[in-house]
């Protein structure tokens, strides 16, 4: 089940490939144009650490700030939310200077 589905208005949904034309969820639709306009900036220039690298960097810092204020700095509520060790969120958080 998607939670957050967004139906894409008709216009937008056929600039889709096909497997992303019927629904695709508000987050996901967010991640595909936010990269697709950072590739068109960037053209061929290589980004240093690698692209996958540099989204999965700029993406877990807000999730994990997010989710910590959603659940009112309760790290065993967090964790659970995001399906990970209350120790590997601790990491995390300190990495990101959330602790």
């Amino acid at each position: 089940m998607l939670v957050n589905a967004v139906r894409l208005p008709v216009a937008e949904a056929a600039k889709q490939p096909p497997s992303q034309s019927t629904s695709q969820s508000a987050l996901s639709e967010c991640v595909s144009r936010t990269v697709r306009r950072y590739l068109a900036d960037i053209g061929d220039a290589e980004c240093s650490e690698g692209l996958h690298a540099m989204v999965l960097r700029e993406v877990e810092g807000p999730l994990l700030r997010e989710v910590m204020a959603f659940h009112e700095g309760n790290q065993s509520r967090a964790a659970t939310a995001l399906g990970i060790n209350r120790a590997t969120l601790r990491k995390k958080l300190a990495i990101y200077g959330l602790l």
